[in-house]
């Protein structure tokens, strides 16, 4: 079986895979934008995270087929090619747009709770018949999270040598198939160049080697560097562009203030199967409901959303100013709270790309934002 990505051309997929794609928990990805809101500022970003999980196992197996390992070999390939399906399960509605807001922890946890839930319990028992007295869940959920991400979760669990180069696959910050497939994707749907990059190049040259303390991990060739730097580059500018871009940032803060109104009862977190009933749909008809009646707590945000003209302005902030800058300055303008809102960052080390082997190193992505009414941002 086969569909036609605009990305990727043909992806195909197996018997075992349509099973999975077809249950309800992943035919919910087609309705689930993967940048969120930002189609209010890029027309052309209405993609969602079901064709980036198609595009994520589509490269997974261009990269396993590149360095896995002879032993097991077809069983390990449809396991890594089912963690890059699963891996984003966890979405709420609009993607990250509301996660810090409803999800402190991340979205990973729910797609933990998605994969060893009973609305997928069924696809991994037809599996087990086909690969008997393999650990099947099990892999598909190291391999969808990655060490890190299930190591915060999950303390206790140990991952072997391969194992750990199997999560990478999907989750490697630089080289992983989720990373190339959504800067390619969302290059292509904003109608930017930036995400794109000679991914093909980058997939030829990947290599597993040891690191510094003997731990095999994936790596790449010196040929491969510049290809390497571009997708870092790429990353940086779509930062910059898309993903950091003040518009957008504006819009998503009006959408994750609303979602924290509409979802904010927490029966929502109480079972996978309350979860999965926030969608985007639901979103959009209580935002049109909000935007009519002024008593609805919503209403503001819903009005900002609708009228670019009375959103907030997103400002970053210079490094300098701090919380009682703030605070001060919104007590002198005597602004209300549902006026003003700020983000501080938490701070992150500089990406260096490619150790001693590359001279160009990317700065943070993350920036602190202002988030103010429009009428006050000229005393700023």
């Amino acid at each position: 079986m086969k569909m036609y990505d605009p990305v990727h051309g043909f992806i195909h997929f197996n018997d075992l895979e349509s099973i999975l794609i077809d249950t309800e928990v992943f035919q919910r990805l087609r309705y689930i934008h993967q940048l969120g809101i930002s189609f209010l500022v890029y027309p052309g970003a209405t993609h969602t995270r079901f064709e980036h999980s198609l595009g994520a196992m589509h490269l997974a197996s261009q990269i396993f087929d590149q360095i896995g390992q002879d032993e097991n070999r077809d069983y390990f390939r449809q396991m890594v090619r089912f963690a890059a399906l699963c891996h984003d399960l966890g979405h709420l509605p609009f993607s990250h747009v509301a996660e810090s807001r409803l999800l402190p922890g991340g979205h990973e946890e729910w797609t933990l709770k998605i994969i060893e839930s009973p609305q997928l319990a069924p696809v991994w028992e037809k599996i087990a018949t086909i690969f008997p007295g393999m650990p099947v869940m099990e892999h598909v959920i190291k391999f969808a999270l990655g060490e890190e991400t299930l190591l915060s979760l999950r303390p206790e669990t140990m991952f072997s040598s391969w194992e750990r180069i199997y999560s990478q696959i999907v989750t490697a910050d630089f080289f992983g198939s989720d990373r190339i497939d959504y800067l390619l994707r969302d290059a292509r749907a904003t109608g930017l160049s930036y995400g794109l990059f000679d991914y093909m190049q980058l997939i030829q040259m990947l290599i597993v080697t040891p690191d510094e303390k003997g731990t095999l991990t994936l790596g790449v060739e010196e040929n491969g560097v510049a290809s390497c730097e571009a997708l870092l580059l790429g990353r940086h500018f779509m930062q910059r562009r898309v993903y950091q871009y003040a518009s957008a940032r504006a819009y998503s803060f009006h959408m994750a203030r609303f979602m924290e109104i509409l979802y904010g009862d927490p029966r929502y977190l109480e079972s996978v199967e309350n979860y999965l009933s926030m969608n985007e749909p639901e979103v959009l008809c209580a935002l049109e409901k909000a935007r009519k009646d002024p008593n609805h707590p919503g209403h503001i945000d819903a009005l900002c959303l609708f009228d670019r003209k009375k959103r907030f302005q997103a400002i970053t902030l210079p490094s300098k100013i701090g919380l009682q800058d703030l605070e001060s300055f919104k007590e002198k303008s005597n602004i209300s709270d549902h006026e003003i809102h700020w983000d501080f960052a938490k701070k992150q080390p500089e990406i260096v790309s490619a150790g001693q082997y590359s001279e160009i190193a990317i700065p943070p992505t993350k920036k602190n934002w202002l988030y103010l009414a429009p009428e006050y941002a000229f005393k700023l």
